[in-house]
C-alpha cells in the first residue's frame, strides 16, 4: 500500500506538535463531558429559580428540601451576588468550558502542562 504525501506531511505534523503537550484517556474526557453536563444542568436549575426567587420572594427553590437543608435564605444573601450577577451563572460558563475540554479530548486535543494545572486550580477554587 502506498503513502500519500498529505499522509507523511501530517505524520511529521502530529510528531512535532505532541512535544511538550499531555493528552487524556477516552474514560477521562466522557467523564468531563458527562459531568460537565450535569454541572450545566444544575446550575441552569439554579439560575432559573433565582430569577424566579427576584421575582416572587415568597418563592420555594427546589433546592429547599426542609428547615434545615434550605437554599432559599442563601439565595437571597448579598453574598449570592457577589459579582453584581447571580453567582450560578458563573456555573454556566464555567461548566461549558469544562464540556469543551472534554470534546476536544474526544477529538484528540493535547494541552500543555500549564493548561491542565490552570483547569485543576480553576476546578479546585470553583
Amino acid at each position: 500500500m502506498t503513502s500519500a504525501a498529505v499522509d507523511d506531511i501530517s505524520s511529521e505534523r502530529e510528531e512535532g506538535s505532541a512535544v511538550g503537550t499531555v493528552g487524556a484517556g477516552r474514560a477521562f474526557a466522557l467523564l468531563l463531558v458527562i459531568t460537565g453536563a450535569a454541572g450545566l444542568l444544575a446550575a441552569w436549575v439554579i439560575t432559573l429559580d433565582k430569577f424566579k426567587l427576584l421575582e416572587d420572594p415568597d418563592f420555594v427553590p427546589g433546592c429547599s428540601l426542609n428547615p434545615v437543608v434550605s437554599c432559599g435564605n442563601i439565595m437571597k444573601s448579598e453574598q449570592a451576588s457577589a459579582f453584581g450577577f447571580p453567582n450560578p451563572m458563573l456555573g454556566l460558563v464555567a461548566y461549558a468550558v469544562v464540556i469543551a475540554i472534554g470534546v476536544g479530548l474526544l477529538a484528540g486535543a493535547r494541552y500543555r502542562r500549564w493548561f491542565w494545572l490552570g483547569l485543576n486550580a480553576g476546578t479546585l477554587f470553583g
